[in-house]
């Protein structure tokens, strides 16, 4: 990463709702390449194992997807190069994931990305946003790296994630959830709380 750890979650726009079990978390960030190649990066098995992870199926509409080593699902929409939606399969929990690109500036677009989930209510009260919110926030840091630069940066994401400097940034991020979770309605205590126990389960501890 060529900014501040700080800095690159600073880049990343947040938010959240909660109402009852079911969450809705938006993430949204702010990229150097245009509309169509964002869209690129985020469809194509090719582009997607350059930043984020090998993905095999059938990435079209109604086609069945699987990330390795994490969520597979359906693809119920894709309306290029504008959004796409997508189940997020993983173990038993099913949960909606809706991404969209629109212009922001000249030679600039921007991915907003929606989670919505129904969560298990002890999970939430012990991690909060921060246990899934932190992994996105690493995914469209990394995207920023590839969209930069066009190169395979994932294997050099893994190493920064394990570096001095990606454990600031999963800590600034995990800082960051919580943040949202209080502005959410969470009472603070529960929420930084939780914010640690996030944050150290990200950092191995």
């Amino acid at each position: 990463m060529e900014q501040e750890p700080e800095t690159e979650v600073a880049a990343i726009d947040r938010d959240l709702s909660v109402d009852g079990t079911r969450t809705v978390a938006t993430i949204s960030r702010s990229y150097d390449t245009d509309v169509e190649d964002l869209w690129e990066a985020c469809t194509t098995a090719d582009r997607l194992a350059r930043w984020f992870a090998p993905v095999s199926g059938a990435l079209e509409l109604g086609g069945r997807y699987q990330i390795e080593g994490n969520a597979g699902g359906t693809v119920t929409r894709c309306d290029k190069p504008d959004a796409f939606r997508v189940t997020w399969e993983f173990g038993d929990q099913v949960s909606d994931l809706v991404v969209t690109f629109t212009a922001d500036g000249p030679d600039r677009s921007r991915l907003t990305l929606t989670h919505s989930a129904d969560v298990d209510p002890e999970f939430w009260e012990r991690y909060g946003p921060g246990a899934t919110g932190v992994g996105w926030d690493l995914a469209l840091a990394g995207l920023a790296g590839h969209v930069s630069t066009g190169r395979d940066v994932r294997q050099e994401g893994l190493e920064w994630a394990a570096s001095e400097a990606g454990r600031r940034f999963m800590t600034a991020s995990s800082t960051a959830w919580a943040d949202r979770s209080i502005a959410a309605g969470t009472p603070q205590d529960a929420a930084r709380a939780a914010e640690g126990r996030t944050t150290a389960f990200h950092l191995g501890g």
